[in-house]
């Protein structure tokens, strides 16, 4: 049997101890950094899933765009400024967008599944879009009144 050297048995006994806290620190901090994308990853998931908003889109000119819906006007482009991500217009049925006046510019109803700044009323990205006939929004008790003011 091999016979430990003095204080060879504490330095191994020290180096499992120290090995051993290490290995504790590491779980830690890798069940923190775990359980933090976990959380980054919901909030992402919860973005990503946007919320869905219907009413009166509204293109009267180049690059310049808005949602009208029960809550109010929601920006989606300003020509130079603001510009959401993601497609748009939305594809209209045929007979669902009135022109406004030369090219394409017009508007139509549609449903939007939008990420939005509340505080700004600016939609952030747009993560799909869906043309609806023009009488959906012309009979909807929340939208009155607005398609006068988009002519």
């Amino acid at each position: 049997m091999k016979q430990d050297r003095p204080g060879e048995k504490e330095s191994r006994n020290m180096t499992r101890a120290s090995a051993s806290r290490r290995l504790f620190a590491g779980s830690v901090m890798a069940g923190s950094v775990m359980a933090g994308l976990a959380l980054a990853g919901a909030s992402v998931a919860g973005a990503a899933e946007g919320e869905l908003r219907c009413g009166w889109f509204s293109n009267p000119s180049p690059a310049n765009a808005s949602l009208y819906d029960k809550d109010g006007e929601w920006t989606i482009a300003v020509q130079g400024g603001h510009q959401a991500e993601g497609d748009w217009p939305p594809k209209f049925p045929p007979g669902g967008y009135a022109a406004t006046g030369r090219g394409s510019y017009g508007y139509g109803c549609a449903c939007l599944r939008v990420v939005v700044d509340k505080a700004e009323n600016n939609v952030l990205r747009i993560i799909s879009g869906k043309g609806r006939p023009l009488a959906i929004c012309r009979g909807d008790k929340t939208l009155r009144g607005i398609e006068a003011s988009l002519k």
